[in-house]
């Protein structure tokens, strides 16, 4: 398949779903390398389309009216599917996990996060790379993008949060 009609197809791939896409689907998909979808992924985002990458692939951003709030923890490493799960358990999607650095200034880690089973992949992740969460860098301070439908669920998800000593206040 030719790159330009490829791209085409990647772009209304990422489109028709609300779940991440990984690069080795798509390079199955298509019928080349997970590197050449990376490059097409690349030259993509150059022409200006906005492309997310996530631990489980890639998202366009969704195009709606459901708010994103942003809400700070502090937590160690231990309780991060404990977190997780609270908000997800509340009615929250995490966008993403963002610290603040010295140096670098904001770090923002996309992670699209709906359910249990993708805050379980995740979590499993970290473990299995033996990766550190961006939040070590702040001694577990940090913000979480998360929408949800109306602000009582965001109240609910703080509540839950505050409950188990994660909310940062």
């Amino acid at each position: 398949m030719q790159r330009e009609k490829r791209k085409d197809n990647i772009i209304r791939k990422l489109q028709s779903t609300d779940s991440p896409v990984s690069a080795s689907s798509l390079a199955k998909e298509f019928g080349v390398s997970r590197q050449i979808i990376v490059g097409d992924i690349a030259i993509l985002r150059a022409e200006g389309h906005d492309i997310s990458s996530t631990p489980r692939g890639y998202v366009l951003p969704q195009i709606g009216t459901t708010p994103v709030y942003r809400i700070a923890c502090k937590h160690d490493s231990s309780k991060i599917l404990e977190e997780l799960n609270a908000i997800v358990d509340c009615g929250g999607i995490l966008l993403d996990v963002s610290v603040e650095h010295p140096i670098y200034g904001e770090l923002v880690g996309n992670l699209h996060i709906a359910n249990r089973l993708d805050a379980k992949e995740f979590s499993d992740k970290i473990i299995e790379s033996n990766a550190p969460p961006l939040s070590l860098l702040t001694g577990g301070i940090h913000l979480h993008a998360i929408t949800c439908r109306d602000e009582a669920t965001l109240e609910r998800i703080k509540d839950k949060l505050r409950s188990i000593g994660i909310l940062f206040e």
